[in-house]
């Protein structure tokens, strides 16, 4: 994939991250939709090595490695987010993530797995990064993965 040049591109350079191609739908939706200015981004499952990231938060998966998961999704949202707008430098802010975390019903650090994502987005978008967000505790997620996030983006 080619790229822009410009701050975020040299963010993520030196952050060592590559974004990935627009992954297919696992159904019968599209990655993302454009309205006015807002960009809606479809959930995006967290990816091992390709495959769903597969456990369950408070039963065999710790939250650290939960918030690499976070933070692995955050990525391919940028990748998306990039493929949809052309230029990560036209996005003026994010404004939301919903994350979906499986987990079991006594774990309760739902947010701080989310963090991963949170983390990144604003360490790579700055000031425009700062989002409004939720975090809940589901019973399951599509193909077993550990979290879910969705994002909504406001783009110039």
């Amino acid at each position: 994939m080619s790229h822009p040049t410009g701050p975020i591109y040299d963010k993520l350079k030196t952050l060592g991250i590559t974004l990935p191609p627009v992954s297919t739908p696992a159904a019968a939706y599209v990655p993302f939709v454009q309205t006015g200015k807002l960009v809606f981004l479809s959930g995006h499952i967290a990816r091992k090595d390709g495959k769903p990231w597969v456990g369950q938060l408070g039963k065999n998966m710790t939250t650290e490695e939960g918030k690499a998961a976070a933070r692995a999704i955050a990525i391919d949202l940028m990748g998306t987010l990039h493929a949809a707008v052309g230029d990560l430098g036209k996005v003026t802010r994010i404004v939301k993530l919903m994350s979906l975390v499986n987990s079991t019903g006594d774990f309760t650090e739902q947010h701080l797995v989310t963090n991963g994502a949170s983390e990144l987005l604003g360490e790579v978008f700055g000031t425009a990064g700062a989002h409004a967000r939720s975090a809940f505790g589901v019973a399951q997620i599509p193909m077993g993965a550990c979290v879910e996030i969705e994002l909504i983006a406001e783009v110039a």
